[in-house]
């Protein structure tokens, strides 16, 4: 049994547009939310604020607990475990240098989402969509302070 790798991942919504951001991955333009790893010692939250500024220069606010997924890269076999927030944007800095490999933010329809299917980094990118859509959310109190390093104690304790 493999250990999932952690990530966080962004949905922030506006007039029915979402935030994508458009990354190269191996040579190949992909779109994903605003997502990526959490850090040592950083907590869910702190890693998707940080993440979300990173990758598209908005400062994201999380206010609910949209999911948690698991998902194993077919190429690869490696296990994700994304926990996905939503929240809102503001104070854009369009000026700030992205993250490497990130060429540009945009804000699509959920119509546009699923016209790029072929061009979406997971299929978790939809799925967050559509349960944003179907109106799942939960509070952020139960997960929301979780830290790397104690998600790592709780997982090495027998059960």
């Amino acid at each position: 049994m493999s250990i999932p790798e952690i990530t966080v991942a962004a949905l922030a919504e506006r007039n029915g547009r979402f935030l994508l951001v458009e990354e190269r991955i191996n040579g190949r333009l992909v779109l994903n939310q605003p997502a990526g790893h959490l850090e040592r010692g950083e907590t869910l939250l702190e890693a998707v604020v940080r993440e979300v500024h990173e990758e598209s220069a908005w400062r994201f606010t999380p206010e609910r607990l949209l999911g948690v997924y698991l998902w194993r890269l077919p190429r690869t076999q490696r296990l994700y475990k994304r926990f996905a927030f939503t929240g809102t944007v503001s104070e854009h800095q369009p000026h700030q240098p992205l993250d490497r490999g990130i060429v540009g933010t945009h804000w699509l329809s959920t119509d546009e989402i699923r016209a790029c299917a072929e061009r979406l980094r997971s299929p978790l990118v939809l799925r967050c969509v559509q349960d944003y859509l179907a109106g799942i959310r939960a509070p952020l109190d139960p997960i929301g302070q979780l830290q790397f390093d104690a998600a790592l104690t709780i997982a090495a304790e027998p059960i």
